[in-house]
């Protein structure tokens, strides 16, 4: 099992940054590919941002293209999303995930944390 925690959440202005964090323990990998999702309210849950395990290979969902950017250090077993220049619609809370690559689905989500961005 593989348990991942998610911090940094909070309230922050619309033009401002926030760094969210997800801390993986338990039976960690290196080759697990790591993702960032979010879920608004009413809103399916979707895929922000991917990465690969050595980082060379990354997705950004159209919305959060060039402003966020998603990194991971295998050493100490953290990944983060770097959310710049926020907007209202960016509001959700948000969720890290690890997948066994080959395979379809995520296996670990952590319990998330929400972001706010007021107007």
């Amino acid at each position: 099992q593989v348990q991942l925690l998610e911090s940094g959440g909070g309230l922050v202005q619309a033009g401002g940054s926030q760094r969210l964090s997800c801390a993986a323990s338990g039976r960690t990998s290196s080759w697990y590919v790591m993702g960032w999702f979010r879920q608004a309210p009413g809103k399916e849950r979707e895929l922000v941002a991917r990465i690969s395990w050595n980082g060379a290979n990354t997705y950004y969902a159209d919305s959060v293209k060039g402003r966020f950017t998603i990194s991971r250090d295998n050493a100490k077993n953290m990944v983060y999303l770097q959310m710049n220049s926020l907007k209202p619609e960016d509001t959700a809370v948000y969720y890290c995930a690890a997948r066994v690559p080959g395979t379809d689905g995520y296996a670990y989500w952590g319990q998330g944390t929400q972001v706010t961005v007021s107007s």
